[in-house]
């Protein structure tokens, strides 16, 4: 698949030109005209000879040259004749402007399955349908109907909303923010967002990626690229359908199927992809990357004209968590000659309200000199002697002569609008108010970070997957998907975790046999294939100290699930040594359609159920990873002996996890898995598997 007849054509048609302006076709024709595009340019429409001065053809073969790009603007049920047209043209790059297809129901969605085999057969690089176009400033192309040719610049901005490129481009405008390329991906029949990344990366003019993405159709080839093209260039994503409701409009859309947010999260967390809330943050953030050397460390410096903005940039740095610089005996003393007596020679450094242009170039100097600093924001506040164009000016040369992100806080509207005018042609971010400006830096931090971040390295354990094939063999030959608990223990155990040592018990007399064999105390759990939640009737006894409470026990529990669920297969009790003390985790995994195994973590009992403490991370993890996910709970202070509390034994969650993580990815036909509780020890004690649920999928191969 090649892009340059894509992104460099020498030649475009587009199919449907109108000379009717209230039409789409129209509007991308005069887009492609007026941008400036320097290469042979035909429309095609057998109604017309000539539209806006352009000789008209009546089809793609009729055209006498070759064509690099055809931009198809026609009714979809005109779509599939002319990408015929394009094949026996050889026509290898095409835009579908046309909707209707995956978005409208089974119809559509059947249209668009012949769009992808058609461009598959005959090697078309293919972008839509239901799309917006492409606009290459670089390439003076605007093959696009919507705003007129944008400034060319270092960040590619792709989409799966048309309509949202359309308003991206009338935002940055005042902004002064260039783009290499715009893409509207639409319904992504073939082209989708690990293609644009693959090509984005190779771009000369491209420094930021910056996307936003409804679904992402091919999850674990996205980790992959998006994982590579972080380590050059950084890649921001505003990720929509976070919510239940927003992912069902975000299927309606595009026609698509999106994954679990939490999935999303792990995904981008691990390949490196800064995820953003909003347009101002996705533009907040892209500008500062593609403007900015990145920062050495997170020590940040601070000159402000006023002390309350000051503090407000302290708080938003330290919210961040970000560090506010300490400065050196150098720098102190060096700002102590030059600020005024009530000024203040601490970091965030008072330059006072009277201060002008060259007092404010100084001090920023000083600070950008020093080796305790690794980034600076200046804060200016309009007041009577402030000298805002001037201010400006010196903030753009000071900059130039350090490799240190400097980014400007101009508070205000008409007075400072000359000044941020200055700013922008120069390529220092401007940030309204002190949070947007620390949240940018934050994430020219941890972009930082993860650049230089080690090879991952997965851990691997000696486990013996004979007896799990034999189970999950057994389980799908026999049409069971829900594997009992005393399978699944055997699965735990040649994982090696520790299970309590278990006999399944089919009437009283093995029960207590079982039992005395155990050592009392002992648990005993109703095993039934049937029965997921086996507290919800009356399925599990704790703390039986004696056969006579076991035989009491056994009776009891028999009597009132059956009564209960009659229909239920009943094979008996587990009864297994009871294990006291410690804390309870749950350790899960989930598979995401899209990215597949997605672990979980968190403490058990009502902390998952109604507190919902629990963090994600996507398989296999690394060590790190691990703690990781422990850590950014917020009961992780428990487990470190919190009010007094005796600390548990993390590494041992951290290497359940691990095997956990393997055991998933050594079978995928497993779906879904809960153990629950983990009872985790003090320190240098072992953690035991209480209790495990496995579900298989329902789907081969």
């Amino acid at each position: 698949m090649s892009f340059e007849k894509f992104f460099r054509p020498k030649s475009v048609a587009v199919v449907g030109a109108s000379a009717d302006p209230a039409k789409v076709g129209n509007n991308v024709l005069v887009n492609i005209i007026d941008g400036g595009y320097e290469g042979a340019i035909y429309p095609v429409n057998p109604k017309a000879d000539v539209i806006n001065g352009k000789k008209c053809y009546p089809s793609l073969g009729a055209i006498p040259g070759e064509v690099d790009l055809a931009v198809i603007v026609i009714k979809r049920n005109l779509v599939i004749p002319v990408l015929k047209q394009c094949a026996e043209k050889n026509i290898r790059a095409v835009i579908v402007i046309t909707a209707g297809f995956a978005e409208t129901g089974e119809e559509g969605r059947n249209l668009q399955r012949e769009i992808q085999q058609i461009a598959r057969e005959n090697n078309m690089t293919l972008m839509g349908p239901n799309c917006l176009g492409l606009i290459n400033p670089w390439h003076r192309l605007n093959a696009a109907f919507g705003q007129p040719l944008d400034k060319a610049g270092p960040i590619a901005m792709i989409s799966q909303s048309g309509a949202l490129i359309a308003a991206i481009q009338d935002l940055t405008v005042s902004n002064g923010i260039g783009f290499s390329i715009l893409a509207s991906l639409g319904n992504k029949a073939t082209l989708d967002e690990v293609d644009f990344l693959h090509e984005l990366q190779k771009d000369s003019h491209t420094r930021v990626i910056a996307a936003y993405l409804e679904d992402i159709t091919r999850g674990q080839e996205f980790m992959k690229v998006a994982e590579r093209v972080n380590k050059t260039k950084p890649i921001v994503i505003l990720k929509a359908g976070r919510t239940s409701g927003g992912a069902r409009a975000a299927s309606s859309h595009t026609g698509s199927l999106a994954g679990s947010d939490s999935a999303y999260a792990s995904a981008f967390e691990r390949a490196g992809v800064i995820r953003v809330d909003s347009i101002e943050q996705l533009f907040d953030i892209s500008s500062a990357l593609a403007y900015q050397p990145l920062p050495a460390g997170n020590r940040i410096g601070v000159v402000t004209n006023a002390g309350g903005p000051g503090i407000m940039m302290t708080d938003a740095i330290e919210m961040e968590e970000l560090k506010m610089a300490t400065l050196d005996e150098d720098t102190t003393e060096a700002l102590r000659k030059i600020l005024p007596s009530a000024g203040s020679v601490a970091n965030p450094v008072d330059v006072l309200g009277d201060a002008g242009g060259e007092l404010y170039g100084k001090a920023a100097e000083l600070l950008l000199k020093s080796d305790s600093v690794d980034g600076l924001i200046v804060i200016l506040t309009p007041q009577t002697m402030t000298e805002v164009e001037k201010t400006a000016q010196v903030i753009v040369d000071v900059c130039r002569k350090y490799s240190k992100p400097v980014f400007a806080c101009f508070m205000g509207a008409d007075i400072v609008e000359k000044g941020i005018k200055i700013l922008r042609e120069n390529r220092i971010p401007q940030y309204e108010v002190p949070e947007r400006a620390a949240r940018a830096m934050r994430e020219m931090v941890n972009f930082s970070r993860y650049k230089s971040r080690p090879v991952r390295v997965v851990q691997r354990f000696a486990v013996n997957k004979i007896p799990v094939t034999r189970i999950i063999s057994r389980s799908i030959d026999m049409g069971v998907f829900e594997i009992s608990e005393t399978d699944a223990k055997e699965i735990m155990r040649a994982y090696n975790f520790n299970v309590p040592s278990g006999m399944l018990a089919a009437t009283v007399e093995d029960a207590v046999r079982f039992a005395n064999q155990a050592g009392y105390p002992v648990v005993m759990k109703i095993s039934s294939p049937d029965i997921l939640h086996k507290s919800d009737v009356g399925g599990v006894k704790v703390g039986l100290k004696s056969p006579s409470e076991v035989e009491d026990a056994f009776e009891l529990m028999m009597m009132r699930v059956k009564r209960r669920m009659p229909e239920a297969e009943i094979r008996g009790v587990l009864i297994e040594k009871m294990i006291s003390g410690g804390r309870e985790v749950i350790l899960g995994m989930k598979k995401d359609r899209q990215f597949g195994p997605v672990l979980m973590y968190g403490l058990g009992g009502i902390f998952v159920e109604v507190l919902k403490d629990v963090s994600f991370a996507l398989a296999p993890v690394t060590t790190e990873e691990c703690f990781k996910m422990i850590s950014r709970t917020r009961s992780y202070k428990l487990l470190t002996g919190a009010r007094g509390e005796k600390p548990v034994d993390i590494p041992s969650i951290v290497t359940n996890l691990q095997r956990l993580s393997q055991l998933v990815i050594d079978f995928p036909e497993i779906e879904e898995v809960d153990i629950n509780p983990l009872k985790v020890g003090q320190k240098g004690e072992e953690a035991f598997v209480v209790d495990a649920r496995i579900i298989l999928s329902k789907e081969r191969g």
